[in-house]
């Protein structure tokens, strides 16, 4: 007997200085189309690398120094994160403006949103329009939206202020008055809710019919059925739309950036307008990118959190819950 003729136990021959079978070559044409392939995402990967990964790395190494972007970085440890959390006023009240803005323009937006889609979804004239009509101010770019409630919030001429006098209350003058400035920015908010109205109309069109015929059978009336169909199968669009209005939200900048500067007495400034001033302002790379790193990590926090609660209340057809 020979070494060639041993059988290991998985009942096939081995020959000598080989272990395990034998791996065929790749083909040509299966070379080719990698090549290919690897040739296409190229492009997205050294964006990806050069733009993305590479500043978010490089903005960790800054977080822990000192740099004016023109000397070399002095490395300072924990210094900018121990001062922000700690000896900054500033970025306490920055980062509770940020959070009182996300925790109420959030969920307010959710409600308009889904208030509008159900409207929408019903069988009247003119519903495309309708449709387009609140879609359309979502495609505005936020700067020029910024510039529109510019004039809105104004104290006098603005048609805002204009309204209420018609019913006889004295408007504030929004975007100086330090308790009305973040509730003017909410308002704001609320003008580009066609992005998530959409969203649920389209979860709404996809509801099966039957669930309706089924409610209507069992004698469920049009409220009944909205919490027991409706709101049930929208709820992962309902999710998608929180997790993105949660990171929208602690990332807001232009409207701030354009509207008040931050003012009147940092009322109004937020986390990214700070970073922004911080870095690109006064040259405190270093302690911009410490706000970034921590600002990160809130939102970070805020998602996890709704990832956490979503098994409580999001439902998925495929899913099976005992």
């Amino acid at each position: 007997m020979t070494a060639t003729d041993v059988l290991p136990a998985s009942g096939r021959k081995t020959t000598p200085g080989r272990v395990g079978p034998s791996r065929a070559k790749m083909p040509p044409h299966r070379r080719k189309e990698a090549l290919i392939f690897y040739l296409f995402i190229s492009p997205w990967v050294i964006g990806f690398l050069a733009f993305l990964l590479g500043p978010m790395l490089f903005s960790i190494y800054l977080s822990f120094t000192e740099w004016d972007s023109f000397t070399a970085p002095v490395w300072v440890g924990l210094d900018n994160y121990i001062t922000l959390l700690t000896d900054d006023p500033i970025f306490l009240k920055v980062m509770g403006n940020t959070a009182y803005y996300s925790l109420i323009s959030v969920p307010l937006g959710m409600v308009v949103s889904l208030f509008i889609a159900n409207l929408l979804n019903k069988k009247v004239r003119f519903r495309k329009i309708f449709r387009t009509l609140v879609y359309l101010p979502h495609l505005i770019p936020i700067v020029a939206v910024a510039l529109i409630f510019q004039m809105v919030f104004a104290p006098e001429a603005g048609p805002l202020n204009q309204a209420l006098a018609m019913i006889g209350i004295d408007g504030p003058n929004w975007l100086m008055d330090a308790d009305w400035v973040k509730p003017a920015l909410i308002l704001m908010s609320l003008w580009q809710a066609g992005g998530g109205t959409i969203l649920l109309l389209a979860g709404m069109n996809g509801i099966p019919k039957e669930l309706y015929e089924a409610a209507e059978i069992d004698g469920a009336g049009g409220m009944r059925q909205f919490w027991s169909v409706t709101f049930p199968q929208l709820t992962p669009v309902i999710f998608f739309n929180l997790i993105m209005g949660i990171i929208g939200s602690f990332q807001v900048f232009a409207q701030v950036f354009i509207l008040t500067g931050g003012g009147p007495d940092n009322a109004s400034q937020m986390a990214v307008p700070m970073l922004f001033d911080e870095a690109f302002r006064f040259y405190h790379m270093g302690y911009g990118s410490a706000i970034a790193w921590i600002l990160f990590v809130v939102i970070m926090a805020f998602t996890a959190l709704a990832f956490a609660t979503s098994g409580r209340w999001v439902f998925y057809e495929s899913e099976v819950r005992s």
